[in-house]
């Protein structure tokens, strides 16, 4: 506790003191506590972890990230404040290593999911660190986990067509259609709302990540099925899309992602999920020359590193690139 009660003035007087002033007044308190008996009237510990939590958390909520978003971050910071047991300012380098390994081992995590957790805690440590909660990030010498490269599923142009022949009513059709054609997120789908559609232009406004809008565009087909959709409804729902049974409410995620699979299980098609979508428009866009930037920007991405991950290119293509340019 007394070493905890010096390490919290060291930490607050760093602002003031450069390091040989802060070695003379460590010395200095820990000559004045020798003695002294120290007590708080709440948990010292817990207090402490639950306000750097809450206050990093309330940071990463003003840089715009999804409630989803914070809600895992808080989780993973807290549950590695309790696999540790100890305060911000005492967990060194080896603890988290031996917190990572310890995590793997009894969950049979994967390596993507290990160096998810390594990243929360590098930004948080890395946050602690501007705000002068403790000197050093211990995340700093923790490297990013090496994950192997795995080619993930696009839907075929077959797959695409059976799909939509197997939608036994408009609203699945026009599902399909505007994920396909889109690329937008099925979160950001579920939000909108019919006036947000324009069928002139064929585009609509989502808000994405962060709170961030961005136009996404559909094509001539969508707009068909969209319309005939929605001129079939005889409900008041603002919303796009809606359940099928009354009260008529607003379609979400969970609704949509049954719907597919039950789709996929009758097909006999793996792996039928929303974000598929996504991933085939981007490959397909890539495929077909559309510059990387543009990907990007369709896709509503921050990074043009995570534009690569989803889209991959077709060896076919690099064969026929390297006869072209090459061979």
């Amino acid at each position: 506790m007394k070493d905890e009660l010096i390490n919290e003035i060291q930490r607050q007087m760093l602002p003031h003191l450069n390091n040989k002033q802060l070695l003379q007044l460590q010395r200095v308190l820990n000559e004045v506590l020798r003695n002294a008996t120290i007590s708080f009237d709440t948990p010292h510990e817990e207090v402490q972890k639950t306000d750097l939590t809450e206050a990093f958390i309330s940071a990463k909520r003003i840089e715009g990230c999804s409630e989803k978003t914070l809600h895992y971050y808080r989780k993973t910071i807290e549950a590695m404040f309790t696999g540790i047991g100890k305060t911000a300012q005492e967990i060194t380098t080896d603890d988290l290593r031996r917190y990572l390994t310890i995590y793997q081992v009894q969950r049979g995590s994967s390596k993507v999911t290990i160096d998810n957790i390594r990243r929360i805690l590098s930004s948080f440590f890395s946050w602690l660190e501007d705000e002068d909660f403790i000197m050093k990030s211990p995340v700093r010498r923790i490297h990013k986990v090496k994950t192997a490269k795995v080619v993930k599923d696009t839907y075929s142009d077959e797959a695409l067509e059976l799909l939509r022949d197997s939608c036994s009513c408009t609203r699945d059709l026009a599902i399909i259609d505007l994920l396909a054609s889109s690329g937008m997120r099925v979160g950001e789908m579920v939000m909108l709302n019919r006036e947000d559609i324009n069928f002139n232009e064929r585009e609509c406004v989502v808000i994405g990540k962060g709170n961030k809008e961005r136009l996404v565009y559909f094509d001539a087909r969508t707009k068909i099925h969209l319309q005939n959709y929605l001129a079939s409804r005889t409900d008041a729902n603002p919303a796009l899309f809606v359940s099928l049974k009354v009260p008529h409410d607003r379609l979400m995620i969970g609704g949509i992602e049954v719907m597919l699979r039950g789709l996929g299980k009758r097909l006999k098609l793996t792996k039928v999920h929303p974000h598929k979508f996504r991933r085939t428009l981007a490959t397909s866009a890539i495929d077909k020359g559309m510059p990387i930037e543009q990907v990007q920007q369709l896709l509503g991405h921050q990074k043009i590193d995570t534009t690569m991950h989803y889209a991959m290119v077709k060896q076919q293509n690099v064969k026929l690139a390297h006869r072209k340019y090459i061979g």
